[in-house]
């Protein structure tokens, strides 16, 4: 058993590995641009004022160092020769993918490389004219650098052109008229045989993956893009209610159905089961969405003379006071309806599934000679069958670490309770995407940890399944 446990371990790493890869492929190609998504909540928070473009481009190359963006995205590189090893190097996101489209177009990265040299030095210059001149080839100018086809750049070259009042600046003039000399020479010299000659780079230990990889495995997620809050500290702060809500109707719902779905086996076909039957299904098909509203407003609200139970979540008291028992009834005051929508849909499931096990366990001959041998009812329905139908049961406990972090996200925004699931969709909402990316993968290792417990589960539960290979 342990060599095939140790097996499974061994298999799980590179499971995880994938997983990690592909909750970074996507991060990479979340839209919007990271950097200004955190720059700008930054600034917000710090009450941002106008500055010039020389600060703007150093803020933004701070925040990337800030970020890891400054660094290679992978160990390796598999592209064409047209493409440079450093192109991770330019920093802004748009105008490194409008530089990539262009080479993918020419394939002649100098000749790119000098007229985006020469388009980001005009637009530098352009913050330092006249407010009038300004506004009229600032947008231009930031337009054009994000340009990705020959017919924008065109364009804008020829919109900033007709746009210089006459006589503007030599300078002026003569910056234009070196941008649009460079582009030239771009759209005069293309080499696109080097866009089907392959080149693999190596780019080093110190890349983005690795770093983020290494700072998951310390616990150490990242940085929330919307209040640049760490991302381990917000998970954390909706966890626990999460963990405390699932955690109660998990216990509740197991620890009422395993004695209702082994007593409705034992009274298989009688008028007891066909009852309990019938009131689970009912249950069963109530969504909790409905049952929760319905608890929300007569159970919250003087009008139907039910105010038993506080309208808002526990996110939004701080009434709890110090002594712990005090603040232990406050929170279970505050949580009982939540449970109670998250444990009955679940508790009849369960029960449904135990029950059918049962049966199916009690029908056997083994029982049967249990019985034969004068053996009490209890030890045969616990001891012999019950046993024996526990795999339905570590089949959905498998399941189960994934949904606790999860969380429910309808109850959770019915009862107004911060937890994973609100965290979630307010994250992908927000574009937050260390937040999301973050949840995937520990969801991802919750679910792997499942899957080997119940491994473990299967073979506490029956000693006739066997690990090692026939």
């Amino acid at each position: 058993m342990m060599w095939f446990l140790l097996k499974r371990l061994l298999w799980f790493v590179p499971t995880l590995f994938i997983v990690s890869l592909l909750a970074f492929g996507l991060s990479k190609m979340a839209p919007g641009d990271p950097v200004e998504a955190y720059y700008s909540s930054a600034s917000s928070l710090q009450g941002g004022t106008r500055i010039d473009l020389e600060t703007q481009e150093a803020l933004y190359a701070e925040t990337a160092r800030k970020l890891d963006l400054h660094l290679p995205p992978f160990y390796v590189q598999l592209r064409s020769a047209a493409y440079p090893d450093t192109l991770y190097r330019m920093l802004h996101r748009e105008r490194r993918r409008a530089v990539r489209r262009l080479i993918a177009q020419y394939g002649n990265w100098p000749a790119i490389q000098e007229y985006y040299r020469k388009a980001k030095g005009q637009y530098l210059k352009s913050d330092q004219l006249p407010d009038s001149l300004r506004a009229v080839l600032l947008p231009q100018w930031r337009r054009l650098l994000q340009a990705d086809s020959p017919g924008q750049i065109r364009s804008r070259l020829r919109k900033m052109k007709n746009s210089l009042p006459p006589g503007a600046a030599e300078d002026i003039q003569s910056g234009l008229q070196g941008v649009a000399a460079a582009w030239q020479v771009v759209a005069d010299n293309p080499k696109p045989q080097l866009l089907y000659v392959p080149r693999l780079s190596w780019l080093g230990w110190n890349n983005q993956y690795h770093r983020w990889i290494s700072g998951f495995l310390r616990g150490d997620f990242g940085v929330s893009l919307v209040d640049g809050r760490p991302v381990q500290n917000k998970i954390w702060d909706a966890l626990k209610w999460t963990l405390t809500l699932n955690l109660a109707a998990l216990f509740l719902a197991f620890g009422l159905s395993i004695p209702l779905g082994v007593f409705s086996a034992r009274f298989r076909g009688y008028k007891r089961d066909r009852l309990l039957s019938l009131v689970l299904l009912f249950f069963y098909a109530l969504p909790s969405f409905w049952v929760a509203t319905l608890c929300l407003v007569f159970f919250t609200s003087p009008e139907y003379g039910m105010d038993w139970f506080p309208t808002l979540g526990p996110s939004s008291f701080r009434e709890l006071g110090d002594h712990f028992f005090g603040r232990l009834l406050r929170l279970a005051w505050h949580l009982t309806l939540p449970i109670f929508c998250l444990t009955y849909g679940a508790l009849a499931l369960i029960t449904r599934q135990l029950r059918g096990s049962m049966v199916e366990a009690l029908r056997q001959d083994f029982i049967r000679t249990a019985r034969a041998k004068g053996l009490p009812e209890a030890r045969v329905l616990w001891h012999h069958a019950f046993r024996n139908a526990l795999f339905p049961l570590i089949t959905l406990l498998a399941n189960v670490l994934p949904a606790l972090l999860a969380g429910s996200v309808v109850i959770e925004f019915i009862f107004n309770i911060y937890g994973m699931g609100t965290l979630t969709v307010q994250s992908i909402f927000a574009k937050d995407w260390p937040v999301v990316y973050a949840v995937l993968v520990i969801t991802a290792l919750l679910t792997v940890l499942g899957i080997f417990l119940a491994d473990l589960l299967y073979a506490w539960a029956d000693p006739r399944v066997k690990y090692t290979s026939p």
